[in-house]
């Protein structure tokens, strides 16, 4: 797929790892302190422009490293202990863990140990299954899609690439994020094959949580705190 990628502007936080657009605006979960950020979305490139905060919330969560919206609930990938980043909380997830949340308040509605355990980098409901879940589970190099009503594990594809990040649920597929490859790849959801992809080279920010919007995709760098648009052409 042929794209142009622009910068719109900074995240609230320094390192954003997870993002989801609403009919509300834009939510982002910083890495370091696992608060979440309902902002409004730019979209006129401003190096300098201060990024409006609708609401900021707490969370449980540790180490966030994705996001996603759905049956009016907040979902964060916990992977693992926060201590690499502040100092150790309770409520910290021993190993990956995803947390439903409360979007007024933050408070965990339920938390459920990642399949297979190991570290998670991106999580999506879905919209078009609805009840259920996509997850990276980093250990096997595989994602997985949950049903969430008895935790059970419906499809499980491997990945081409280490590192998965980001993921979003199409119609007729699923987008996955390779950080350290900086592409974005199309699976097939019957066969797990690649349909698609998109590069995102240097000096383009570093893909890390991944969302739509509109008919694009917003993406955020956890590296340089950018939020950018990637757009077909």
């Amino acid at each position: 797929m042929n794209v142009e990628i622009t910068n719109l502007f900074r995240a609230p936080y320094s390192v954003p790892n997870g993002l989801e657009v609403t009919d509300d605006g834009l939510w982002v979960v910083d890495q370091i302190s696992d608060r979440v950020a309902l902002i409004d979305i730019l979209d006129e490139v401003d190096d300098y422009a201060v990024t409006p905060v609708q609401k900021e919330i707490p969370s449980e969560s540790s180490n966030t490293s994705g996001l996603a919206w759905g049956d009016g609930s907040l979902w964060l990938a916990a992977n693992g202990v926060g201590t690499k980043w502040r100092t150790a909380r309770d409520t910290d997830a021993k190993s990956g863990e995803i947390l439903r949340i409360d979007p007024e308040t933050g408070v965990t509605q339920a938390r459920w140990d990642l399949p297979g355990s190991g570290g998670t980098h991106g999580i999506e409901y879905d919209n078009f299954d609805v009840g259920t879940l996509w997850l990276t589970t980093l250990k096997s190099q595989t994602v997985t899609q949950v049903k969430i009503d008895d935790w059970s594990v419906v499809k499980v594809f491997d990945l081409p690439y280490i590192r998965a990040h980001g993921v979003v649920r199409v119609e007729d597929g699923l987008w996955v994020v390779h950080t350290g490859d900086r592409v974005i790849v199309k699976l097939d959801l019957s066969s797990g094959e690649e349909m698609d992809r998109i590069e995102v080279p240097q000096p383009h920010p570093e893909p890390h949580g991944l969302c739509i919007y509109g008919d694009d995709f917003l993406c955020c760098d956890a590296t340089s705190g950018w939020i950018a648009k990637i757009s077909q052409v």
